[in-house]
Order: structure tokens, then sequence, then C-alpha cells
């Protein structure tokens, strides 16, 4: 069976984070792994002093630049395919929730409250699923992970275009997604984290002290399936650093390698949305295999 798997991501960056080993997993066994990214992160925050001058409020260059780093992100993960959405720069990264990029004619997020801009989204996505044919679609949940705005417009343009592109109407021929799966963290993972860096004598992520506390996690009794990928934590850890605008290599993500090895940047999780769980299971009951199940 040629396996297909399509992750839809908001920003440059997000992808390493979120699902960095289960791309070069999939990649290195030989399934076609796609990257659909939304926005180019335009309004993400530079962390390089000397390239300062390419952020949104001086130069506003930032998103161009970010191709560039996700281009080499692919390249440690293994993926060649990567594509933006409708076109790079066709929607703008929106900022945080409540923030004046959130109303940029060309932003993500005006996708909630423009029924046409939002069709156009959907349509952009349905032709690229029809392309591909995945039988695998990865992306948020309802609230984008943390409540960002694009993330949540990602979340919403990705699960009606899974629901579209299964009609028979519109161009090309249409294809039903087997399996849709949202990007997921235990809040114990993240508890052993934030423990693991007290005690080697940091803060924890932003002095949080508690998962509970963190705006991101999920319930443990939430997660259905756990892609074992510690045999390329490496690629990851080279993924993320060549978005080098925005991961600091001094932050929590490189504590946490140095400091607990590879259970936390190693296993990646996530809450089966459609479809039906499948094959072997983990000693925590969790499916091991994005694909189980799946025959064509």
């Amino acid at each position: 069976m040629a396996r297909r798997l399509l992750l839809m991501h908001a920003h440059p960056d997000d992808e390493a984070i979120n699902t960095g080993v289960t791309m070069a997993r999939y990649a290195a066994d030989g399934a076609q792994v796609t990257l659909l990214t939304c926005t180019l992160g335009e309004l993400g925050e530079v962390l390089v002093p000397e390239l300062e001058g390419l952020a949104a409020e001086r130069g506003d260059q930032l998103g161009g630049y970010r191709i560039g780093e996700l281009s080499a992100a692919m390249a440690a993960l293994g993926v060649t395919d990567h594509r933006f959405l409708g076109g790079a720069a066709r929607w703008r990264d929106s900022g945080m929730m409540g923030t004046p990029g959130n109303d940029d004619p060309r932003a993500f997020w005006r996708c909630s409250r423009d029924a046409a801009a939002f069709d156009l989204a959907v349509e952009q996505a349905v032709a690229v699923i029809r392309e591909v044919r995945p039988q695998v679609l990865v992306t948020y949940d309802e609230i984008g992970g943390y409540g960002h705005p694009d993330h949540i417009m990602t979340h919403r343009v990705a699960m009606a275009a899974a629901e579209r592109a299964a009609q028979p109407e519109g161009a090309g021929e249409p294809w039903a997604i087997a399996k849709i799966y949202w990007c997921a963290v235990p809040k114990s993972v993240l508890q052993r984290g934030i423990d693991a860096l007290r005690e080697s004598g940091g803060v924890g992520f932003d002095g949080v002290e508690r998962a509970e506390d963190l705006p991101f996690g999920n319930d443990d009794d939430q997660i259905t399936t756990a892609i074992d990928g510690r045999a390329f934590s490496a690629a990851k850890q080279d993924a993320m650093r060549a978005h080098a605008t925005q991961i600091s290599v001094d932050g929590p993500f490189f504590a946490l390698s140095n400091n607990v090895g590879l259970e936390v940047l190693g296993t990646e999780y996530f809450r089966l949305a459609r479809g039906e769980l499948a094959g072997e299971r983990d000693e925590n009951g969790r499916e091991r295999d994005l694909f189980a199940g799946i025959d064509a």
C-alpha cells in the first residue's frame, strides 16, 4: 500500500514542534508526506538580533525569510513535498487573538467572519487533498491547541475541506480521508518535562510549575495514539534549529532534550477525530501507527 500523510499547520515551525518525529519517521519508512502550511508566520517574534529588521513593524520581510527556514527544516526531516495554502503569502499571519493583525485584509483569521474567504481557503485545501489523496490527515483540535487564531482557522479549514473533498462537486476526483488526527500533548508528559527542568535548575515553561496552568495540554485519557519517533529525535531538533528566528537553542525544547533525553521530544501524541482505532497498542492502550487499519 502506498501510504500518504497530509499535515496542515498554521505557521512555519509548527510542524517541527508538533509533528517533527512523526513526519521524519513516515518519510523514512517510504510514505508520501505532504505539509500544507497556511501562512508565512509574518508576525512572529524575531529571536535573532541581527535579523530584527525583518519584523512586521520594521521591514515586514519575516515571512519571506521563513520560507527558507521551512525548507531547511523539511530537509532535516526528509520531507520533499511542502506547500503553502493558496500559494506563499496568500494568507497572512493573524497574530495573537485580539491584536491588530487579526484585521489585516489577508489575515487568515478573516475567514472566521468572511464567508467568501473561508470558502476560498477550503477550496484551496480541497484541491491539495484531491491531488495528494491522503489516507491520513493531521491538524489541530477545535481550539488550535492553545487558542491562536491561525491554529483555530487551520482546524476549521482542514475539517471542512476533508468533508468537501469527499463530495462529488467541484474540480478533481472526490477523495475521502480514512483517518483524521488532532495534535495533542498529555499533561502527564508536560508535567514530567516541567519537573525535569526545575530539578536541573530551570524554571519550567515561562515559570509555570504545573501542567494544569499551561494554555495547552490534554488530559491523558484523551490521547488515542502515540507515535514512537525516538530514532528521529535528532532530526526533529535539527528541524527546530532551522527555524532560528522563532526557536532559541537555549529555550525549553532544547533544555528538555538535555534533561530528559528522548522521552518528551521523541514521542508525539494525537487524538483520533475520525476513523477507527486499529492495530497494536502500547502499554497505555494507545494506537502505535497512524495508518493502522487502512488497507489501501
